[in-house]
């Protein structure tokens, strides 16, 4: 069950291709490979030298990414205890996956799923996919893993209140901001939501993949706000990745005008962050 669980993504973007499948080219799969390899590696390098290319919009962008973020951790006590006294009610098969999934050694077990599956098929379309996946994970993972260490915010199961922060501190119950899950799992549903236009099947995919980050709030690991900005990065990471690999694969997925945007939702008793694409 848990096994099926951690795949449910990879077998639901090996069968929307079913039906669109290009015919094999003749090439060899060994040098599909490496030229996949070289791709997902530049890939990440060319994510992580975007800021130093951004013009005054997406400077904007990330005010308002850190704007919402900071927004939403003033009230991240409040907030964490009210979603951790939502656990009992959720079906333990959502606790499950929401669990299996966001791990590291699990999402890669899907995301290599999808690229082998194109690799064999010789499918352009679900070979690109892959690469934008593993390269995705790749780079926002990394990128986490320093700003964990880096930012060294206290769990919510440590007590210590969301203003505590311990840079550098070995514990991993001060490896809070970001979330992990939620970044990882949501970076494979962005990636593979980008491949379709219908805004159901878009939602139904970001819901699955928002499950596993939403899932450590209710196990005290993370706080809504760690959850929050691990979204932005896996959506400007997976972004980027895939203008690049806009220049070296035939299939493009950015011709659709409508973009993901942010913005936050307030009302009588209620603070929310709004995706609208």
């Amino acid at each position: 069950m848990k096994k099926t669980l951690a795949l449910l993504l990879t077998i639901f973007t090996i069968g929307s291709y079913a039906q669109d499948s290009i015919v094999p080219v003749p090439e060899k799969r060994w040098d599909m490979f490496k030229y996949d390899f070289v791709n997902m590696f530049k890939g990440v390098g060319y994510s992580y030298t975007r800021p130093f290319h951004w013009n005054g919009q997406q400077w904007a962008q990330f005010g308002g990414v850190v704007a919402a973020t900071g927004t939403v951790y003033l009230f991240d006590d409040n907030t964490s205890e009210f979603i951790q006294r939502q656990k009992e009610g959720v079906p333990q098969i959502i606790r499950e996956y929401g669990e299996l999934y966001g791990s590291p050694e699990n999402n890669y077990l899907a995301t290599s799923g999808v690229y082998l599956a194109g690799l064999i098929t010789k499918n352009e379309k679900l070979r690109r996919t892959g690469v934008l996946l593993i390269a995705s994970a790749t780079s926002a993972g990394f990128l986490q893993q320093v700003l964990k260490s880096a930012v060294g915010r206290a769990r919510p199961v440590a007590e210590r209140g969301k203003d505590t922060f311990d840079p550098f501190n070995s514990n991993r119950n001060y490896h809070s901001f970001p979330s992990g899950h939620a970044l990882l799992a949501f970076t494979n549903a962005y990636a593979i939501g980008k491949q379709f236009k219908s805004p159901w099947v878009k939602a139904g995919i970001y819901t699955l993949g928002a499950v596993p980050g939403i899932s450590r709030i209710w196990d005290g690991q993370h706080w809504l706000s760690d959850f929050v900005f691990a979204l932005a990065i896996s959506v400007a990471t997976v972004e980027s990745i895939d203008r690049y690999l806009d220049k070296k694969y035939n299939e493009k997925y950015n011709d659709q005008a409508k973009k993901m945007s942010w913005n936050l939702n307030f009302g009588p008793g209620t603070l929310g962050v709004v995706l609208q694409f």
